[in-house]
């Protein structure tokens, strides 16, 4: 079926300019005989006089979320500011999410099997399709990418298969593996937040001790957050995610410093888990995302180490279990969903050989100890793209690029700029 386009909302914000774009388009783009649509949203943002600037698409980490809003500050240090001074910056909704078609639980009325099929429509393959009807929507011959963690992933999708509409590519901690199976990179993410756990506990050793006295809480049932969630020890440990940002780590101090008992300490932790109700689907199929013709089957739960089991005052980071499906009342509704797509053949989403002549330029941050996009399998699919530039740092974590002055510095190695 065509793409339709709905008419253009213009608005100011501060002093930006927004065009909004709402496109309608197939679910299916594979099948042309499909008749379901969806509606796709981007905002197009510019500051007065950058009307002829070259485009920027923004994708948004997760999978599962939308993109951020344009809400802007003069001399603000965000990437959004950074990027605005050389481009028109396109904030995409990726399918599911936003304004793009968002799934929440009202969908459960259509039944297991229906959402599930539904579900495996929104991977970073039809992203890219839906990227490539807005590109021509919008009338450009090529744009340029920002990747984000799972935006990243997708940008190597769209370099699977439409590298031609592409100028430059910026990537940030979302080197994902081409070639590794979902239980290699799990595995490895476990070391990461074993290290991640070490250094942490260095730094305040008194708080192992008080980790063990909060699983022996959980463990007896006495963590309760204010949506009635029972905290099991395997969701205490994933708060443990937060070390993989820049500041992740004052998130985990001040948790671990406060009364367990207390209304503070309930509502705290509940903020610091990864995984909650809002964007069910970064629940639902998160470890789809590392599924290269995979069937997932739980596969972090399936490659746990022997000693994340015997010590439970080692942190987990992006680690789904299928135990939570039961115990975490957001995902109990989605039970038979999650479990149908976690035995899901999904198939192949990259290709190596095609991003190999690509032909792709520009420059990406690897964060040294990311602990959700490793650095090893990192620097494999680098060697895949000699002409993208890669920074390699410890100063940032996993979210460098909305703490600090990544962008810049990545549009300048692309550019052979200095840094001022």
């Amino acid at each position: 079926m065509a793409v339709i386009a709905k008419p253009v909302l213009r608005r100011r914000m501060m002093d930006l300019v927004l065009e909004e774009h709402t496109l309608t388009v197939p679910l299916v783009w594979s099948d042309p005989t499909d008749p379901r649509t969806i509606d796709v949203f981007a905002s197009v943002v510019t500051r007065p006089g950058g009307e002829d600037l070259p485009y920027l698409v923004f994708l948004q980490g997760g999978p599962g979320s939308e993109a951020p809003r344009a809400f802007h500050s003069p001399g603000s240090p965000s990437w959004l500011d950074q990027a605005l001074a050389e481009y028109r910056v396109v904030m995409l909704d990726q399918r599911g999410t936003g304004r793009s078609t968002p799934v929440g639980d009202g969908i459960l009325e259509n039944g297991t099997e229906a959402v599930a099929e539904h579900l495996t429509h929104l991977r970073a393959d039809a992203i890219v399709r839906d990227c490539e009807a807005m590109r021509e929507h919008l009338g450009a011959a090529t744009w340029n990418v920002l990747g984000q963690s799972f935006g990243g992933f997708t940008t190597l999708a769209y370099l699977s298969t439409d590298a031609s509409s592409l100028d430059r590519v910026y990537i940030t901690g979302g080197l994902s593996t081409l070639t590794r199976s979902p239980d290699e990179v799990y595995a490895l993410c476990y070391d990461k937040m074993r290290a991640a756990s070490e250094r942490y506990y260095r730094r305040f050793p008194e708080h192992r001790h008080r980790m063990r006295r909060l699983v022996d809480l959980a463990d007896a049932g006495g963590i309760v957050l204010p949506s009635g969630e029972v905290v099991s020890r395997s969701r205490l440990r994933s708060a443990g995610s937060a070390l993989g940002t820049d500041d992740g780590w004052q998130t985990l101090w001040q948790l671990l410093e406060q009364d367990p008992t207390s209304q503070a300490f309930r509502y705290d932790l509940a903020a610091a888990m990864p995984f909650g109700g809002r964007n069910p689907l970064y629940f639902v199929f998160h470890e789809s995302s590392y599924a290269n013709g995979h069937a997932t089957r739980w596969a972090a739960e399936r490659v746990e180490p022997a000693d994340f089991a015997e010590d439970a005052t080692l942190f987990t980071g992006e680690h789904v279990r299928e135990e939570w499906t039961r115990t975490v009342p957001a995902f109990q509704p989605w039970r038979d969903v999650t479990l149908a797509l976690a035995d899901h053949a999904w198939p192949t989403i990259y290709d190596p050989a095609a991003v190999a002549s690509s032909g792709a330029r520009g420059a990406a941050s690897v964060y040294v100890n990311d602990v959700y996009v490793p650095l090893e399998y990192s620097l494999e699919t680098a060697e895949l793209l000699p002409d993208v530039r890669l920074w390699i740092t410890n100063e940032h974590e996993h979210n460098g690029l909305r703490t600090g002055r990544v962008l810049e510095r990545l549009i300048a190695l692309a550019t052979d700029r200095r840094i001022r």
